[in-house]
């Protein structure tokens, strides 16, 4: 027979995994419902996603812009130093 801290440890790993599957089936992620119980996004989370992603291209073209910048700065003071060389 199984003692009693066995039978506990078995009956806590049953309670886990039964609240695990629950949890997986009926859309509950770690901090609450995330999606609605027909598996659809709902309208504002949507609206903030495409609102999201328009701010991280816009970002992304910032850093390009202040990439190409700052390449442009290096060469030019490189050849700005070897100019003064050159004299």
């Amino acid at each position: 027979m199984m003692e009693g801290v066995q039978l506990m440890v078995v009956l806590i790993v049953a309670i886990v995994m039964v609240a695990s599957i629950i949890r997986a089936r009926y859309g509950y992620g770690r901090f609450g419902r995330y999606h609605r119980h027909d598996g659809e996004i709902d309208r504002q989370e949507h609206s903030e996603n495409l609102r999201l992603r328009d701010e991280v291209s816009q970002l992304k073209e910032r850093i390009k812009v202040l990439e190409r910048i700052t390449v442009e700065k290096e060469n030019s003071l490189a050849k700005e130093i070897d100019s003064l060389r050159d004299r």
